[in-house]
């Protein structure tokens, strides 16, 4: 089996997804320019682009008519390139980084661009709608509820408290504001210009970095109000009858942001490398998905991860760093007493509590970001993780060389 290389990766800064920077450039823009970014970062010859794979979550409006494509041809590649966007909720950017890796590893492709693009305040989420929330005939029978209900669903039956979910954000907040102000995002930041060509964002804007756990103590629980007076408590509690009541803990300061932004990664062969002149910056290991329980749907992390470590011959402490998305602080603080791994090593550079969760591109950005640190620390393997909507996981593990 070929082995599949990261030769290069790039991506948008975050921008606030409601009122920032990024509101005004299109999701076609904002692919443009990253993917312009990568072919000139590599001086690569797009006439031998097999395929781009791009993560987008919500595939309709701006964002729909297969987008992948349309950045292709708007970022001047060789009309040559197809493309295609996928969906597995948050961890769709990560499966688009996979299956161009299992394209390369068949051997079928020399090199596939993978990433995503998430627009989240010109598309809002949910804006694809779908039978699992809405439908009354099957919403039911997973006990559907809001992410958040899971989250909190969590923390009630592991003990978190509000305290322990405050913390972990408020140590995502030092954690990305340190990595900021030392540029280790730098290296892979594309600046985003408007339309005259001027810059509106170069770095990160979600960022909180003066946030005290006196300003978090402060937020109001996000999901009670849709637990209680919506009845989502009672659905999640019929299905785990053990549970008398929900502690709801998660607020605006210990849940992912919405945010802007967009990320490409080049992935090729041996030969393909060799041929371009390119140096591999590492291999990819394995790669799993999983399907967890629906309803508290949030579990999948721990689970995948351990199927990708065995699919790679490895344990849990054979990998140096972990990027575990921050879709709410309980979700990384059961992975890590699951897993029993040390909080030192995972998102050492804080993660989407402070930094923001654009969907379809976080799982990509991870893969970059995990691979930008392990260079800077001198350090060898990293595993990159996501909860998914309707009960997912994805993994990854990489190895830099």
């Amino acid at each position: 089996m070929t082995e599949a290389f990261i030769y290069d990766h790039v991506r948008s800064p975050r921008g606030k997804g409601r009122d920032g920077a990024l509101n005004e450039i299109t999701p076609l823009q904002l692919g443009t320019q990253v993917l312009r970014a990568l072919r000139d970062r590599s001086n690569l010859d797009t006439e031998i682009v097999d395929d781009i794979i791009m993560g987008v979550v919500s595939p309709v409006g701006e964002q729909g008519s297969v987008l992948p494509r349309l950045l292709a041809l708007n970022a001047g590649f060789a009309e040559t390139v197809p493309g295609v966007q996928i969906n597995r909720f948050c961890a769709s950017g990560l499966e688009a980084f996979n299956m161009a890796a299992a394209k390369i590893m068949s051997g079928q492709s020399p090199v596939v661009i993978a990433g995503g693009v998430e627009s989240m305040s010109r598309v809002p989420i949910g804006s694809d709608g779908g039978a699992w929330p809405t439908d009354p005939s099957f919403a039911p029978k997973v006990h559907f509820a809001p992410q958040g209900i899971g989250a909190d669903l969590i923390a009630t039956l592991d003990g978190y408290t509000r305290e322990d979910v405050d913390t972990f954000a408020l140590e995502s907040q030092r954690r990305a504001a340190l990595a900021q102000r030392e540029g280790r995002f730098a290296r892979s930041i594309v600046a985003i210009r408007d339309v005259i060509g001027e810059v509106v964002l170069d770095q990160d804007e979600y960022l909180r970095p003066g946030t005290t756990m006196a300003d978090l103590a402060k937020l109001k629980p996000a999901f009670e109000q849709m637990g209680s007076l919506g009845g989502f408590d009672g659905v999640v509690m019929r299905r785990y009858p053990q549970v008398e009541a929900i502690r709801h803990v998660h607020t605006a300061g210990n849940s992912s942001g919405i945010v802007d932004g967009a990320c490409a990664v080049l992935i090729g062969s041996k030969a393909f490398g060799e041929a371009s002149g390119l140096k591999p910056r590492a291999r990819v290991r394995s790669f799993a998905s999983i399907g967890s329980e629906p309803s508290i749907m949030l579990t999948g992390p721990a689970p995948v991860s351990s199927k990708a470590l065995k699919l790679a011959g490895m344990k849990a402490s054979d990998i140096d760093l972990f990027e575990v998305n921050e879709a709410f602080a309980s979700v990384v603080l059961r992975f890590i007493r699951a897993l029993e791994v040390p909080h030192d090593k995972v998102n050492v550079n804080g993660g989407a509590i402070a930094l923001g969760h654009p969907l379809g591109a976080t799982g990509s950005m991870l893969i970059g970001t995990v691979l930008d640190e392990l260079e800077r620390r001198g350090l060898s393997t990293g595993l990159c993780t996501l909860c998914v909507g309707a009960g997912m996981g994805t993994a990854t593990i990489i190895e830099r060389l």
